[in-house]
């Protein structure tokens, strides 16, 4: 064991192979739509081959909708490329167990192409080149994701049985904080809180929130590639863990017409000796002028760059005023009608990004969190006065209302060309017309409910 309990060296995994306590070793990714997907490999096949020379996958997965289809459009994955293969990579810093998993460990691996180039179209890629620009100027990222989901009494194929529609939330009433209502969901809670620090993470606590059956399971600030990485992770093995209690949950940013999920998330930078950069308690507000040249990139970065923090249809929905999820690009001190939120004080002085929602791709929104700081840092931008009050009903200009805005502003961004390359913002942008596409063909209940007899 490494680290935290729950990590594993290589000489651990080998060690229970031998003994037969291990049997399967899970080596994943994270895809575009933000999901863990990759293989499960024979433990013995793991630690004799693998471990050193990687596996591959078929390139697609890079290149499909949230259905799984081939779709077109995409530079590097097609018929016409004949659909070939990448290499995943291990990460051998990643490797732990899966709790949840009889006999299962699990590894992250980087993508690289057969010549063993780098895929730069992969999430975890995207956020390296970032924390690489970061590096230059001597600066390192911590941040942590705070991931809301709403509870069901209905399993996964339940629900999908009942086309998602009819289902039974774990609660029946607003419990925000609550810890009456909350406890009948503490077996499942509690599962997934100690599996996930079996797997090496540092789980903080629970708390629930206002829609029916929500909650938020918090998770210790690390580094940002580590926190990213264990965002996939907790998502991925938080369904399973569901699954096992009878239950399902979802992450999608706007379930229905009451609060959405958030996955608010904290940055703040340090030096390469751990040293705090963001406050200066001479200073005003005790921020920093690095704090406020990373401040502004973000105010004037945000509109441009809200696909990484909003990539699908449904994430839009979530943009409701007085809703808690912020719909001004605007920052204020502990000021929850912001989209960005300064919080804290001497070294956990941060800002919290309120945009993103429960299906963010964390790898893209942190990404894209350092590049609007970079932006603001390398051109010394200007820190616009806070905003005082009800953000809601000011004249800051707006969060985008939808993705096909969203992709409008991304695609003239020089910001994102500069930061993250064509080859990137080219390839999302695609992600993004394959879904508007899907979405304008399809016929909905509401427009039946409308309709059908009443036009």
């Amino acid at each position: 064991m490494t680290r935290a309990s729950g990590y594993l060296t290589p000489d651990a995994l080998k060690a229970l192979v031998a003994n037969g306590e291990i049997d399967t070793v899970i080596v994943a990714f994270t895809d575009m739509q933000g999901r863990l997907v990759g293989k499960r490999i024979s433990a013995r096949l793991f630690v004799e081959d693998t471990l050193d020379h990687g596996a591959e996958c078929c390139n697609y997965l890079l290149a499909v909708d949230v259905e799984m289809n081939t779709v077109t459009g995409f530079e590097i994955s097609s018929w016409e490329r004949g659909y070939g293969d990448m290499e995943m990579i291990p990460d051998i810093s990643t490797l732990r167990l899966a709790p949840w998993l009889p006999g299962t460990a699990l590894v992250t691996a980087d993508l690289k192409w057969l010549d063993h180039e780098p895929v730069v179209q992969s999430p975890r890629q995207i956020l390296q080149a970032q924390i690489d620009r970061l590096a230059v100027h001597g600066l390192v990222p911590f941040v942590a994701t705070e991931l809301e989901f709403i509870v069901f009494d209905d399993t996964y194929r339940e629900a999908w049985a009942k086309g998602y529609r009819d289902l039974r939330p774990a609660t029946d009433y607003n419990i925000d904080y609550d810890l009456l209502a909350s406890t009948r969901m503490e077996p499942m809670l509690r599962d997934i809180r100690n599996s996930m620090d079996g797997a090496g993470m540092y789980c903080e606590g629970v708390k629930g929130e206002c829609n029916l059956g929500q909650q938020e399971i918090g998770f210790r600030y690390a580094q940002a590639m580590v926190t990213c990485d264990n965002h996939s992770i907790y998502k991925s093995g938080a369904k399973v863990i569901a699954e096992k209690h009878g239950k399902s949950l979802t992450f999608m940013a706007k379930f229905n017409e009451r609060e959405g999920n958030s996955c608010h998330i904290h940055i703040s930078l340090q030096g390469t000796d751990g040293t705090p950069v963001f406050a200066d308690k001479t200073a005003e507000h005790g921020m920093s002028k690095l704090f406020r040249h990373f401040l502004a990139g973000q105010i004037a970065a945000m509109r441009e760059l809200s696909m990484f923090f909003a990539p699908n249809i449904n994430s839009y929905k979530r943009y409701v005023d007085g809703s808690f999820a912020p719909t001004a690009v605007a920052w204020g001190l502990d000021n929850r009608t912001c989209s960005l939120r300064v919080v804290g004080h001497g070294p956990g002085m941060r800002v919290e990004q309120r945009v993103p929602g429960g299906d963010v791709n964390q790898y893209l929104a942190v990404a894209a969190l350092i590049a609007a700081g970079l932006h603001g840092i390398e051109n010394e931008l200007e820190l616009e006065p806070l905003t005082e009050g009800n953000a809601y009903v000011g004249d800051a200009p707006r969060v985008p209302t939808t993705l096909r805005e969203a992709a409008a502003l991304l695609s003239q961004s020089a910001i994102a060309r500069e930061a993250f390359g064509n080859e990137v913002v080219d390839h999302y942008l695609n992600y993004a017309r394959v879904e508007l596409a899907a979405y304008d063909s399809a016929v909905t209940d509401w427009e039946r409910i409308r309709g059908f007899e009443r036009l």
